[in-house]
Formats: C-alpha cells, sequence, structure tokens
C-alpha cells in the first residue's frame, strides 16, 4: 500500500509515535510519503497526491485544538484530493489540561474527515513497551482495515472500537 504519514509535533512526542508508525508500515513492506506539516506542505508527497491510506498525527494545541500547521496541510490535502476515505488519525495530549481537551485535536480531526477508523491516542509521549505494542496494535489494525476492500464507513466504525473506551467522546 502506498500511504502518506503526515504530522505535527511540538515537543517531539506527536513525532515519536509517527516515527514508530512509519516504523511498522515500513517493516510491513508499505511504501510510505513522509510530511512534517511544521516544514512541509502537501507538495512534499510529489507530483500525485493520492494515496491508498492517509495517517495524520497531530499535538493539541491552547483548549484541544488543532495546530495551525496541521489545519493548513489538511485544507491542502482536501483540495487536491476531498476528503479520503480511508484516513486514520493520531496525537498526543496531556490529562493534567482536562479531559475535555486530551488529544482534542485528534478528536477535531477524526470528526472533520468523518472517519470510521480508531484513533490513536497516547497520554504525553510514548513510554515503554505498553506505549510501543498500542501504537503497532493500532498500525496493525488500520492497516487490516485499509486493506480489506469490502470496508464501508458504516462497518469500520461499527468493528472498531476505540483504543481506550472510558475517553471515546462523540
Amino acid at each position: 500500500m502506498r500511504i502518506l504519514i503526515a504530522y505535527t509535533s511540538l515537543s517531539g512526542n506527536t513525532r515519536e509515535v509517527a516515527f514508530q508508525v512509519r516504523e511498522r508500515c515500513q517493516q510491513l513492506g508499505h511504501r510510505i510519503t513522509w510530511i512534517d506539516t511544521f516544514m512541509q506542505g502537501l507538495a512534499a508527497a510529489g507530483d500525485d497526491p493520492r494515496h491508498d491510506l492517509y495517517l495524520l498525527g497531530a499535538w493539541s494545541d491552547n483548549a484541544g485544538r488543532t495546530p495551525p500547521e496541521m489545519k493548513r496541510f489538511i485544507a491542502e490535502l482536501v483540495a487536491a484530493v476531498g476528503k479520503p476515505p480511508r484516513l486514520a488519525v493520531f496525537g498526543t495530549g496531556e490529562t493534567q489540561w482536562g479531559e475535555e481537551y486530551y488529544c482534542g485535536a485528534v478528536r477535531r480531526m477524526a470528526a472533520f474527515f468523518d472517519t470510521g477508523y480508531p484513533r490513536l491516542e497516547i497520554e504525553q509521549m510514548p513510554h515503554g513497551q505498553r506505549d510501543a505494542l498500542k501504537i503497532e496494535r493500532w498500525t496493525d489494525h488500520v492497516l487490516a482495515i485499509a486493506g480489506d476492500p469490502g470496508a464501508t464507513h458504516t462497518t469500520i466504525d461499527k468493528a472498531t472500537p476505540h483504543a481506550d473506551p472510558a475517553r471515546l467522546i462523540r
């Protein structure tokens, strides 16, 4: 599969998650287009921005908002290819700012794209084996869904509960 991974990171936490997602995708033989939205736009994807799967990652800004560089990238993506049906989101956040703001950017991006794919939310930075396994399982799950030609938004949403049901906010 041809996969575009675009992320933004303030402190390096989301970048670390993105690195782990990219590494897993490469281990499984997928071709990756890698974009750091703080420094690059969709033009970094080359002449053809269309991919089989899009993975977008962000930290959450003030009050759970999406950082401006990711908003800019999303606008470019939608202008170029519309809202891709195969898109999943991941990110980092801090519960110390309030549960309602925790990974707010991840929730906002998922809602904007109306994606049925599960979200990946990591508290602060990925720590140890537990988070590494969570990232690997999420990546494997998203890749399996994306590789299923019969998967639709409705079947994905019903078949893929949130990785942390206690934090699921709709």
